[in-house]
């Protein structure tokens, strides 16, 4: 098991969202892609995997982007998912090792896949009231992916971490209910 542990199941979760592990030549190079436009994201995958991998993480940029990258010739060995094409056309099986890490830290590998592959929104309903349309605004965490064995691992460690949640369409996963928007915020913080 990877140590620190939290660590790594946080990086689990950015790596399942908008990461790869590739060999080019004699270097293997783990990239995770952040919105540039959210710098501490970008500061907390390269924090992650620094403690995974003291031996060095860069960055590069690309309009809208910033790619967190790192080579080190063990990161198949740690993202043992790492494949060719893309994740959502081939199977997203996790090794027994790694179920027991996300078992034990359900919240890290959450801050991973919606702080990638999630959003925090403000979402609206109308509905009447004594004769009168009001609107409620309420927020709301969603998750999108087009692997369903990646919708199916984050509906797990919601699961895990007893946050309510309802699939609200083929690749989304939705947290809308006002206790477990509050229960996934302390969870995984902010997105920013």
């Amino acid at each position: 098991m990877p140590c620190p542990a939290w660590d790594y199941a946080a990086l689990l979760g950015f790596y399942l969202g908008d990461g790869c592990v590739s060999r080019h030549g004699a270097h293997t190079t783990l990239r995770v892609a952040c919105d540039a436009s959210l710098p501490g994201i970008v500061d907390d995958v390269s924090a992650l995997v620094k403690s995974l991998q003291p031996g060095g993480v860069f960055t590069v940029n690309a309009p809208g982007t910033t790619v967190v990258q790192s080579n080190w010739k063990h990161w198949p060995c740690l993202f043992p998912q790492h494949g060719s094409g893309r994740k959502h056309e081939r199977a997203i099986v996790l090794e027994p090792w790694q179920v027991d890490v996300v078992t034990a830290f359900p919240g890290a590998f959450l801050r991973g896949l919606f702080h990638s592959d999630g959003s925090r929104v403000n979402n609206w309903a109308t509905r009447m009231v004594d004769g009168e349309k009001r609107r409620y605004d309420y927020p709301r965490w969603q998750f999108s992916n087009r692997s369903d064995d990646i919708i199916d691992l984050c509906c797990w460690a919601l699961d895990l971490a007893y946050v309510d949640w309802r699939q609200s369409g083929p690749w989304t996963v939705s947290v809308s209910r006002k206790e477990a928007v509050a229960r996934l915020d302390a969870l995984i913080g902010p997105k920013c």
